[in-house]
């Protein structure tokens, strides 16, 4: 998906039609800046794996997420992009309640894009750092 302008504008009004991942997650947007993204989920019985905690994919899936929207503000009409490597370190289980995922991008040069998302609970205990790289994609080439 290239021309990630118009998205983000149906995001910051409460549209999430154009990324169905986001609805499936229950992921909603707190804030979009340049450079910067932050939503939040809450925790859905369905999440929890056997040991009673939130599965951790799904922790790091929200992170990925929350990464691309924060590169998305900085990209040009024509550009897109792809996770290319993601790195994450669990630093708290959890079972219930609200997270918010804050991604802010390091590092963007011509190709890559390097972020880094804190996902903690409402009470402010991290639960999760993840880092990511993203290859930018032209879609003119």
């Amino acid at each position: 998906m290239a021309g990630y302008a118009s998205y983000l504008e149906q995001l910051r009004v409460g549209d999430r039609s154009g990324n169905p991942f986001l609805e499936f997650m229950g992921m909603n947007l707190l804030k979009l800046d340049e450079g910067y993204a932050s939503f939040s989920m809450e925790i859905r019985p369905a999440y929890l794996q056997g040991a009673g905690l939130m599965q951790g994919g799904l922790i790091v899936a929200m992170a990925d997420e929350t990464i691309a929207h924060a590169v998305m503000t900085v990209l040009k009409e024509d550009e897109g992009i792809t996770t290319v490597e993601l790195k994450n370190d669990f630093l708290a289980g959890v079972k219930d309640g609200l997270l918010v995922a804050e991604a802010r991008i390091f590092k963007k040069g011509r190709r890559l894009i390097i972020g880094d998302c804190i996902v903690k609970t409402r009470e402010g205990w991290s639960v999760a750092r993840t880092s990511a790289t993203l290859l930018i994609l032209n879609e003119t080439k």
